[in-house]
């Protein structure tokens, strides 16, 4: 499985995730527990790539991610990603290994934090295609 974080410096989980260009992705593929957590790969995302704005008339880089952990995303985001076959997992931890290494134990994590983008997203998924 593969595990997606948006973040703006690679080092922490960022919130709304519809416009994040940095991504950390984790391919937990040949990972068993007990083991270190696997070094995560880097995706940039370019403006069209943006999940807010992809059209979805091709393959995607983040196509092939099974989880996203967000700070935030709004409910288009979400339901963009679930028709992708891509869940999403909010939360309030800031530390990317964190948060992978509690969702592979089954913990949980901490609640998502207060995101003012969150409000205005709430605004646009009323007109969304998504």
């Amino acid at each position: 499985m593969k595990i997606a974080i948006p973040t703006q410096d690679y080092l922490t989980v960022s919130g709304h995730a519809g416009q994040a260009h940095h991504w950390l992705v984790y391919d937990l593929a040949g990972y068993a527990a007990g083991q270190v957590l696997p070094q995560p790969g880097r995706v940039e995302l370019s403006k069209e790539q943006l999940p807010h704005y992809f059209k979805d008339d091709g393959p995607h880089p983040l196509d092939g991610v099974g989880l996203i952990v967000a700070g935030s995303a709004g409910d288009g985001f979400i339901r963009h990603m679930h028709k992708r076959g891509t869940d999403v997992l909010l939360t309030g931890e800031t530390d990317p290994a964190t948060a992978v290494t509690r969702v592979i134990a089954g913990e949980a994590l901490p609640d998502k934090r207060f995101d003012i983008t969150t409000v205005f997203c709430k605004l646009h998924d009323l007109f969304s295609r998504h």
